[in-house]
Formats: structure tokens, C-alpha cells, sequence
């Protein structure tokens, strides 16, 4: 069942909004933002694990995981709350939660040549300067066209009108995120398609998850 494949048309979604659908794998359960109609379909989802539960699988086209709560562990080590995972195209990977967690979860959505595999604790790890007053910036991955951040924006700060070329995707951490079409809290994902254009802001301040360039259109 395809759900929000549309790569051309703006999507905005509480995720707490969502039913909880079981997988196939017990303990496992999520919500589902966007898929196609197979597993190497793009998709993104909320899932959750219950304690002790565990799952393995081959991403042919990669993965993009933020820890949202509790901790994930894989056999890197631990992922607690704001980690960030990049696995490349064609890696495998087998998960476990022994106390559960929550994750956002891109997957099957990167270039095939990108062969980086990334972790980075965003607790620790340094902010940099944006490019407005009140606009902090924590590089995640880049390749290509596609950059992936987390960006953090400090009570009242307003950025300028700009145009997404190849799309932008936005998942709210904590916070209220704002721009001229709404207001979206917590848990908000939203998708804005290649060449779509807002200018955003935050009376309240937030973080969000922020992923640009990877809806350019297919070239026929």
C-alpha cells in the first residue's frame, strides 16, 4: 500500500496522529510517514521497540536512524536518545532494544555510490553558527545533493524566504517549528517538494531534523 509516495506534493503529519501498525517482527511496531509498495520502496516511519525485541535486515539503498527515546544497540555499540545512524546502500545491520526505544527511520532513499557510514552523538557533539542570528547548525551527512542536519532555533528567530532545489524534509524534535502555511509541534514530519519555497521561523524555539536534496524528480 503506498502511503504518501508522492515526491511532488507537500505532506504534513503529527505523527501522534497515526495508528500503530504491527511488523512482522515481534515486539516491533510503527507508523508509517511514507512507502511505496515493496521493502526496496522509499519509506519513512516512527518505530517503536518493546523491550527485548530485536531486528535484522539489508538495506539496499540505506538507512537514516534517530534515536528519539530509550536505546538501540547494534553490534557499534549503544545509540541513546539523539544519536544519529547512517548506514550506506547494501549494509545489513541486526538491532536490538533491551530496554526498548523509539526511532525516526529513513530508509532506501540514498545514492548508490554513497558508501559512508556515519554515527555521531548529537549530545556531545559541537553547534555551529547558522546563518541567521538565533540559528544553531550540527552538520550530519552529506553527500551529493543530499545534506542531513539538525538545526536548532532559539525563541523569535526568523530566517529568510528561500526555495528548496531537490526538496526539503523536516521532522520536529522538540519545540514549535513555524512557517507562513502553519505551525507544527513535536513530532511533526513534513515534506516540501523540489523547488517549493516558505520562510520559516520560531517564536518558541525547537530542533528539527532536517534532510534537503534528495526529491529531485526522476529524469525520464
Amino acid at each position: 500500500m503506498k502511503i504518501n509516495s508522492d515526491l511532488s506534493q507537500r505532506v504534513v503529519i503529527r505523527q501522534a496522529d497515526l495508528p500503530w501498525i504491527a511488523s512482522l517482527s515481534t515486539g516491533i511496531q510503527y507508523r508509517a510517514l511514507e512507502c511505496g509498495t515493496d521493502d526496496r520502496s522509499r519509506a519513512t516511519s516512527i518505530i517503536q521497540y518493546s523491550p527485548g525485541a530485536s531486528l535484522s535486515s539489508i538495506c539496499e539503498f540505506g538507512e537514516e536512524i534517530v534515536v528519539l527515546d530509550g536505546v538501540l544497540s547494534d553490534a557499534s555499540g549503544s545509540h541513546s536518545k539523539g544519536d544519529y545512524i547512517k548506514s550506506p546502500p547494501g549494509s545489513s545491520h541486526a538491532y536490538e532494544s533491551e530496554s526498548g526505544c523509539q526511532l525516526f527511520v529513513k530508509r532506501q532513499h540514498l545514492e548508490t555510490a554513497d558508501d559512508q557510514r556515519i554515527l555521531v552523538q548529537t549530545a556531545s557533539s559541537p553547534w555551529y553558527q547558522g546563518l541567521v542570528d538565533g540559528l544553531s547548525v550540527m552538520p550530519l551527512s552529506e553527500f551529493g545533493t543530499q545534506h542531513t542536519a539538525l538545526v536548532r532555533w532559539a525563541p523569535g528567530t526568523r530566517f529568510n524566504a528561500h526555495r528548496h532545489f531537490g526538496g526539503e524534509e523536516i521532522y520536529v524534535l522538540d519545540g514549535v517549528f513555524e512557517d507562513e502555511f502553519g505551525t507544527y509541534p513535536e513530532g511533526t514530519w513534513m515534506r516540501s517538494p523540489h523547488l517549493s519555497a516558505h520562510c520559516p521561523y520560531s517564536m518558541e524555539g525547537c530542533t528539527i531534523f532536517v534532510k534537503t536534496g534528495h526529491l529531485l524528480p526522476l529524469q525520464s
